[in-house]
């Protein structure tokens, strides 16, 4: 990922040769900078790919809890719908129970009327 952005990587800076001119740097100070830059990078790279493998767990983690969240919305959802039919059981039951107290009713008092 970060390939492309990464201009040098720590063997591009070991391999480098400078040009020596006759007013040139100490080689062994220019030498020992560049070793020092090549330890950062090695660094840098390794917590790159240590953040970029805890960047990948996270998004497995966070996908993993966001199902774990719809499974419990459903579950919420399917529980609450039973006790909501549960109670529309019972109403239906109530209207079922005056239904048929009416058809008793009325047929009795059919037979009341039809007796006399």
């Amino acid at each position: 990922m970060y390939q492309n952005k990464i201009k040098l990587m720590p063997q591009d800076i070991l391999e480098k040769n400078f040009k020596i001119d006759t007013r040139g740097y100490r080689l062994k100070e220019v030498d020992q900078f560049l070793d020092d830059i090549i330890g950062d990078y090695e660094q840098f790279l390794e917590i790159i790919n240590n953040l970029e493998k805890e960047k990948a767990d996270l998004i497995t983690e966070n996908m993993n809890l966001k199902q774990e969240l719809r499974n419990s919305k459903l579950t919420m959802e399917v529980a609450s719908n039973s006790r909501s039919n549960g109670e529309v059981t019972n109403v239906d039951i109530m209207r079922r129970l005056s239904q048929l107290e009416k058809l008793v009713y009325e047929s009795r008092n059919n037979q009341v009327s039809d007796d006399n």
